[in-house]
Parts: structure tokens; sequence; C-alpha cells
């Protein structure tokens, strides 16, 4: 069997360590078993959680040494460094050829290996600045689900976790395993786009509040910088100098995602077809809607649809 570790952090969070529990962890009648899981800590006994609550753990960093993946479900707080023995046995198991795999704010410990250096990697958008800035040496991809180098693998939020950890099976298993397993777990064998669509528009907040609510009426017209400019009573030279110190936009740029939004708003809440949603939100067409859309966000205006339609 696949013996897969998982290392739980200073204070664990259970749904991320129940990520790799529910898809390496779980028996189910029917499914052949293909990984044998534990729980380790640098400690044996009660770690605490973030639910409030104490998680004993039996086992020490030496099941480590056979393990095949380690897995590192969230690392809280993240600025938590690593002791030198968990770095030393975090080294030595990827040295003998484990996997190491990160689920969400894991990232951070396993990015204090150094092992990460050089190398693309994915966590919580929230948290994409801070590990930009803490480790310059890592190429952060804020927009993937997950990125897989085949030695190490990160993923981004909690909920990525069973992406990335569905997509280890199928590179194990075969994808009609996997497939069989995500039916189980009543989730998509896999998911498309990235994070974009999960995360909400973010408000333009400041002075520029006012001018979201009237572009926001008139999405549907003609609008262009211009107007925005005659608006705010400025010239489009000194709107774009607002824009980017306050939103690190332009005003072009702008105006396209709240268009953007108010087509994933439409798309949620109404069953309005693509090319009156795209009229309605002044992207003139359904093409174009498609185009724009996929760019901003990853997928497909009816795949985003069935994701996120309100019953």
């Amino acid at each position: 069997m696949h013996r897969v570790v998982a290392l739980i952090g200073p204070v664990q969070s259970p749904f991320e360590l129940g990520c790799a529990i529910e898809v390496f962890g779980t028996e189910r009648p029917g499914m052949p078993r293909h990984y044998a899981f534990e729980v380790c800590a640098e400690r044996p006994g009660p770690v605490p959680t973030t639910g409030g609550y104490p998680m004993a753990v039996v086992h020490g960093l030496s099941v480590l040494q056979d393990a095949d993946t380690v897995i590192i479900p969230g690392w809280r707080p993240v600025e938590e460094p690593l002791s030198d023995p968990v770095r030393r046995a975090l080294l030595r198991a990827h040295a003998r050829g484990a996997r190491l795999v990160t689920i969400c704010s894991g990232v951070f410990a396993l990015a204090r290996t150094g092992l990460l250096d050089g190398r693309s990697a994915t966590t919580h958008r929230s948290r994409a600045d801070q590990l930009r800035r803490e480790f310059p040496r890592v190429r952060v991809e804020p927009d993937r689900l997950y990125v897989d180098h085949g030695d190490v693998a990160t993923s981004a939020g909690a909920g990525a976790g069973f992406d990335l950890c569905l997509h280890l099976v199928r590179h194990d298993q075969g994808a009609a395993y996997a497939a069989l397993l995500a039916r189980h777990m009543v989730l998509p064998p896999h998911r498309e786009g990235g994070q974009a669509p999960y995360v909400p528009a973010p408000p333009p907040g400041g002075a520029l509040d006012d001018l979201r609510t009237w572009a926001d009426e008139r999405l549907g017209t003609p609008l262009s910088v211009d107007d925005l400019a005659a608006r705010l009573g400025v010239s489009p030279r000194t709107l774009a100098r607002r824009f980017a110190a306050q939103l690190g936009t332009s005003p072009g740029a702008w105006l396209l995602s709240r268009r953007v939004a108010a087509a994933r708003t439409l798309l949620e809440e109404t069953d309005l077809p693509v090319e009156a949603i795209a009229a309605r939100v002044g992207l003139s067409s359904a093409v174009n809607l498609r185009r724009r859309f996929r760019a901003r966000t990853g997928t497909t205006p009816g795949a985003y649809r069935r994701a996120f339609r309100a019953p």
C-alpha cells in the first residue's frame, strides 16, 4: 500500500486534515483500498485545533521515515517557524523520494524547507501576497487550484485540498478509480478553472464608491472611460491616476470587471440566456461575453452557472 502520513501543525485545522482523511484514510464498501493513512506531530499528545478542542496524536516524526506521501494540511499560525527536527524530517523524506503535499497554508511550512525555491506554488488568494513577500524565490500563482511538480505539490484554499488529493489519486491509481472515489464523496472528480470563480468581486472603496453605483446602473449602455471621468468632474488622465493610486488598475479594466461581476450575478440568480446577459452588462454579444468571462474567471458562463446557480 501507498503510505500517506499527515504532519499536523501547531494549531490544526480539522477541515484541512479531513480533506486528506476522506481521500486517503477512509475505507469505503466496494472500493479497493490503495492507501494506508496515519497522522503525526512533532510532539505526540494533545494538539490544539482551530475548532477549540484538542486532537490526540499518537505518532511522532519517526513515521515519516517510511511515508510515500507526506501531507501538511495547513500551518497555523502561518508565521510559526519550522523546528529543526521537523525541517530535517521533511528534507530526509523528500531526499529518499517521498512526495510532499500541502493544503492551503501548509505551503508556508514547505517553503521554509527551501524545496519550493525557484518553483511555482499556490495557496489561498488571501495569503498569496504574504507568501510572495516572505519567500521571494517562490513563484506564487494565486489563480491556480493546485500546482503539482511530482515531488512537491501545493493547493489553494481548504476546499482545493480535495481537488489536489483527487488529482494525486488520479495520478497514482487512474482516472476511473479517482472518479469512483469522487462519486462516493459527492464531489466532481475535476473542477474547471482556478480560484477566480470563487473569489467575490472586490468593491472599489474610498471616494469611488458612488462611481461604482452609478456605473453599475448603466452597464447596459455604451459607457466609456470619458463618461466615468465626466461623472467625477475630472479629466480622463486624472481619473486614471486616481484608479492607479486607489485600486491598482485602470478605469477601463475596472469597468470591464464591473461588467463581468454583473454577468456573474445574472448567471447565479436568473435563467436569462447568455445573449441577453451580454446585452444587459454591455458586452454586446454572447461571443464577447464568453471571451471576457473566461479571461477573467478561467471558466465559461455555462460552467459557472452550473456551479453557482442559486436554487
